[in-house]
């Protein structure tokens, strides 16, 4: 076996878990300490994704942590994701995964349309379109990767599309827990819709719950809002065959691609650890087995923990000065992408509120 491959992922991981637990220090010293509460009302997440982004932009990261980082932000963050199916209670992610599916396609099929009109205003390049398309509907980075071969995208349009799905995904991320709280009036089931629909990425959807859950103590919303964007990530298998359709229409050439390839397998891992949940509860809480419990609340722990590092990992990986390379048009599709996206979400959540929940 070749170890010197996973040798060099330790100093980037290393790193990312002190970043955590610098958050989480620095959040019990203000919340703890100085503000006397008993349990710091401040999120460790959005401490460690600021000061990732504070200490990556200011400091060069060296090479050998980077191999690390994006092993990080990638495959401990699907591990985190996995570890959150430990919350869901029997039958409550079929329940959730019945509202969230029609309102997934309202939202994506909206915005895909907002976003045709928009690009027709102001021009950028076709395939840029494509790719910030595919990132705002489905799975930011994720899905723009998948994307990006199929159309034969440049790297500088790659890049461009990523910069602009981190920046606006970040800002949502930061800025929804704590407007949907109060739009939605603190209803858990609402707040995890909207944040499971409206926000990029998966870390991005999982940390606004992780942020809401430290904020206003409400682990209902972190499950149903990372129940909301899996099922939303499994779109991808729908979107890319679309989008190659869309644009090889025309052309003597077609592009391939491969569902098994796009297929994102950490849904399937995260649905194990419900139905883990569920034979557990059944097998051993009828005792109360303090081992199971205590085996429940261990694994909840460690899926906050390596949320907390992926989002140090993206952090310190968000390089600004791309994104202010970017040019004031994609950057405007971008903005535009991320209102609608959350205004689509709102006004459909509140139309739907009558049939579906």
């Amino acid at each position: 076996m070749n170890y010197k491959k996973y040798l060099v992922l330790i100093p980037g991981i290393i790193l990312a878990f002190v970043l955590y637990t610098l958050s989480q220090g620095i959040n019990n010293i203000i919340g703890i300490e100085l503000m006397g509460y008993s349990k710091s009302p401040i999120s460790t997440a959005m401490i460690a994704i600021l000061f990732g982004i504070l200490f990556g932009n200011i400091f060069q990261i060296r090479e050998i942590f980077l191999k690390g980082l994006d092993f990080t932000q990638t495959n401990i963050l699907k591990l985190g994701i996995i570890c959150l199916g430990i919350q869901l209670k029997p039958f409550e992610f079929l329940e959730f995964g019945k509202v969230a599916i029609p309102l997934i396609i309202i939202c994506i099929v909206s915005v895909l349309l907002i976003i045709k009109i928009v690009t027709k205003k102001i021009k950028i390049p076709t395939r840029m379109a494509y790719l910030i398309s595919v990132g705002s509907t489905v799975c930011g980075t994720t899905a723009i990767m998948a994307m990006a071969p199929v159309i034969k995208a440049k790297k500088n349009e790659v890049s461009y599309a990523i910069a602009n799905i981190t920046l606006f995904g970040i800002l949502s991320m930061l800025i929804y827990p704590y407007f949907a709280n109060y739009y939605f009036n603190g209803d858990s089931l609402l707040i995890g819709l909207f944040l499971g629909t409206s926000i990029h990425e998966t870390a991005q959807v999982a940390a606004a719950g992780l942020i809401y859950d430290q904020q206003f103590g409400s682990p209902e919303t972190l499950n149903i809002s990372t129940v909301t964007k899996l099922i939303r990530n499994t779109f991808l298998i729908i979107m890319i065959p679309l989008f190659a359709y869309l644009y090889s229409r025309g052309q003597i050439e077609k592009r391939s691609y491969s569902i098994i390839s796009i297929f994102p397998y950490f849904v399937l891992g995260f649905v194990a650890m419900v139905i883990f949940r569920n034979l557990g509860d059944y097998a051993f809480l009828i005792n109360q087995n303090e081992i199971w419990l205590n085996t429940v609340e261990n694994i909840k722990f460690l899926s906050k923990i390596f949320l907390t590092m992926a989002m140090a990992a993206i952090g310190l990986s968000t390089n600004l000065r791309d994104i202010k390379n970017m040019g004031y048009k994609p950057f405007l599709v971008g903005f535009v992408a991320m209102a609608t996206v959350g205004l689509i979400s709102i006004i459909t959540i509140e139309i739907s509120i009558n049939f579906f929940i």
